[in-house]
């Protein structure tokens, strides 16, 4: 900044006197009018003078300034003349304006080139640097413009590039122009767009079509036989409201290839496939609701027929209350109502078995009396229980008619847990009685001479059976004769009179307690089971 103002202050002082001299010369040569003092009315002239011209610099210093397009190099130095002397004002319009205004040119180009593309930089540069101050100025006033238009039609094209959407033709020919010249992307912005635009939409419309459901094939070749405004409104509406129909008219075949779909929905169904896409639609938003209802409840009717106690009195129920009611028994309440079904006839089927004890038989009375929690509480909780209490009453009765080994059987058992008890009454009994049978067997008898002995009326009676047989004689005249076998494959013969009684084989000889269920064993039965349950309530105090 310091040598255009020294030249400017140079130049100042080598024009000073040519414009000084002359300005003499020229009063010197022309007289003043008669009447006139010479001095003063050259002083006066003068005055004047210098004020319209300070006047004048100080309105185009002012103008200057108001000037938007006034760096600050020139702003900074107008406000300074404005505070000065005539002469300043005069100095900085003939010099300093210049001189600033070529530096302010040089700073902004270099803020243009800072901040603009390509085409901007390249032709910013070559003006800061080859160029003079008239093409820095001209750079500013009309070059930064034209390549910022380049830079602009450079970057639309990348942007078109970038898109994903953007097809094959349009992509290789915007890559051809971007690698041309600036021509070349104004004609492919201009004409080659376009064309390769309408050809790459006919493409994608056609790729569409591939394995397109009914409605979007026959959208789409309407479009590729129509104009291209056909295919535009296509490919921004046409396809989606083709795909909307076929995705409907799938959803509809759907319902129908469903083996739960019921009668009225599926003839709905049917009758909306076969008509409009806007029958289609009003069966899905519409009659699907409607005719579902209707099914459900007559689906609610079928559970009805033949089912239990409780999934009749919920079906009964649902199907006189609202449509959600009748929902919510098919999704839930059916299978909770059979399942109470279930358990109900799982007690009835234990109290209808001959086998059952009357601990279980009372609490599984009780329980089916009762609500389906009862039910509930007697299978889990009170039918274990109650059957192991049964057993060691049938188990006691078992001992208190049994001989010796079925006795210590018993009681080993009884001493022990439930699982002892049921093998006993499973296994445990039947080895034990064995074992009663064999010790109860008599020994053999030593072979007899074949003399036939002699009966009352002295007849010879014939072979005797290999039994031992003992006569006895009576105060009434009868004979009776008891014969006793130990074996479980013999045969034991009682005759009291004209009575025979004759015990099978498998029956307990020694004990005479074959058969025995809750019903018999007397008074010994009777006490044998409180006794067991004396001993099973001990046995589960000491337990707990």
């Amino acid at each position: 900044m310091k040598l255009p103002r020294v030249s400017a202050v140079v130049a100042a002082a080598v024009l000073a006197p040519t414009v000084l001299f002359p300005s003499m010369a020229s009063a010197a040569d022309n007289p003043q009018p008669a009447g006139v003092s010479g001095p003063d009315t050259a002083s006066k002239g003068a005055e004047d003078q210098a004020t319209g011209q300070e006047e004048h610099d100080r309105a185009e210093v002012r103008r200057v300034l108001a000037d938007k397009e006034s760096g600050p190099g020139v702003r900074e130095a107008a406000q300074k003349a404005l505070n000065g002397t005539a002469a300043d004002l005069r100095h900085f319009l003939d010099v300093e304006l210049h001189d600033q205004r070529v530096i302010d040119n040089r700073v902004r180009a270099y803020q243009v080139l800072a901040v603009g593309g390509p085409a901007v930089k390249k032709a910013a540069t070559a003006a800061l640097r080859g160029g003079t101050a008239e093409d820095v100025a001209k750079f500013l006033k009309e070059g930064q413009f034209i390549a910022r238009a380049e830079d602009e039609a450079r970057a639309k094209v990348q942007s078109i590039l970038d898109d994903k959407e953007t097809g094959p033709g349009v992509r290789a020919a915007g890559e051809k122009a971007l690698a041309g010249t600036v021509a070349d992307v104004r004609h492919f912005l201009d004409v080659e767009l376009g064309e390769w635009r309408q050809t790459d939409n006919r493409l994608k419309v056609v790729r569409i079509s591939d394995g397109a459901g009914p409605a979007l094939s026959k959208a789409a070749d309407k479009a590729l036989r129509g104009s291209y405004q056909d295919i535009l409104d296509f490919l921004k509406e046409g396809q989606f409201t083709a795909r909307a129909e076929d995705e409907d008219r799938a959803k509809v075949q759907s319902i129908l290839d469903d083996k739960e779909t019921g009668p009225a929905v599926h003839e709905a169904a049917q009758k909306a496939l076969a008509g409009t896409a806007a029958d289609v639609r009003h069966f899905l938003d519409v009659e699907l609701d409607e005719r579902r209802q209707t099914d459900n409840r007559v689906m609610v009717a079928r559970i009805f027929d033949g089912a239990g106690p409780a999934v009749k009195a919920a079906a009964r129920k649902a199907i006189s209350g609202s449509n959600q009611e009748v929902l919510a028994f098919l999704k839930e309440g059916q299978f909770i109502a059979r399942a109470e079904d279930e358990a109900r006839a799982k007690v009835q089927g234990i109290l209808d078995d001959k086998e059952t004890g009357p601990g279980v038989r009372e609490a599984g009375e009780k329980a089916l009396a009762g609500t389906v929690a009862d039910v509930r509480h007697f299978l889990d909780v009170e039918l274990p229980k109650q059957r192991a209490d049964d057993n060691r009453v049938k188990l006691a009765q078992i001992m208190s008619a049994g001989g010796r080994a079925v006795r210590e059987a018993a009681s080993r058992a009884l001493d022990g847990t439930d699982e002892d008890v049921v093998k006993f009454l499973k296994e445990g009994q039947f080895t034990a009685r064995a074992e009663d049978e064999a010790a109860n067997k008599p020994a053999p008898q030593p072979a007899r001479p074949a003399e036939q002995p002699q009966t009352a009326t002295g007849a010879q009676p014939a072979v005797q059976p290999a039994a031992l047989t003992t006569t006895t004689g009576t105060t009434a005249g009868t004979t009776t004769g008891t014969t006793t076998t130990g074996t479980t494959a013999g045969t034991a013969t009682a005759t009291t009179g004209a009575t025979t009684v004759t015990t099978r084989p498998g029956q307990l000889a020694a004990t005479g307690t074959e058969g025995l269920g809750w019903e018999a064993g007397g008074a010994a039965a009777a006490l044998a089971a409180g006794a067991a349950l004396v001993v099973a309530s001990r046995r589960r105090s000491t337990e707990s």
